[in-house]
């Protein structure tokens, strides 16, 4: 089994779909499945499917298939899934409160703990469970809490100073919304980019090319 730090991004990134479809595929009351029926239904191919799991092992055995829920809670321990990583939200905008309110955390490896910004007509509101804390505050909550991850969703222009005071508590970990290029200024840390007007204009150029 290789090193995780040797396995590229485009394995990384298929292991949420594969437990996505997995959790599916329970749900109608499959017991097993062939790696060629999972490679079918994800629009793959059977050997990039056990090339994929057996960089982590191996999970099936030849002429039966895989255990749909046993591959399923593997898979979802690879990606941490049953871990409850600590996660900040800060900016409770229009896409702050949509992000907080439409995701389940807890499926996903996180517990949701704090939600910041510096609106003074948005702090004290409940979203979800967590009261919009005032931005000022943070660096104490985070000195205090040491959340593990950062959700940024704020102002394009905010972002820069936003991180720049996460990373001097510590905080390591983004999921950024905004255009700002987290990892071109810090070398040591984890991003997710979530770029909407990209992808829409990625939409765009695949229906003019159809």
């Amino acid at each position: 089994m290789k090193r995780r730090s040797d396995i590229s991004r485009s394995v990384i990134s298929r292991m949420p779909r594969y437990y996505r479809f997995l959790k599916k595929i329970n749900r109608e009351g499959l017991d097993r499945i062939s790696s060629a029926e999972l490679a079918r239904r994800m629009g793959l191919t059977a050997s990039q499917v056990r090339q994929d799991f057996n960089l982590f092992g191996g999970f099936g055995q030849q002429g039966y298939g895989y255990n749909v829920k046993q591959l399923s809670a593997e898979i979802g321990k690879i990606i941490g899934v049953d871990r409850r990583n600590k996660l900040i939200l800060v900016g409770a905008g229009n896409l702050g409160k949509a992000v907080s309110r439409h995701i389940t955390f807890e499926d996903m490896g996180f517990t949701l703990i704090g939600i910041f910004d510096t609106d003074k007509k948005k702090i004290g509101d409940n979203i979800n469970g967590c009261t919009v804390l005032d931005y000022a505050a943070i660096s104490d909550f985070c000195s205090e809490n040491k959340p593990d991850a950062a959700i940024i969703a704020v102002p394009d222009f905010a972002a820069e100073d936003v991180v720049k005071t996460l990373y001097a508590c510590e905080v390591k970990s983004f999921w950024n919304f905004t255009h700002y290029d987290i990892d071109s200024d810090y070398s040591d840390v984890v991003v997710e980019n979530v770029h909407l007007n990209d992808s829409l204009m990625t939409l765009c150029y695949n229906i003019s090319n159809i």
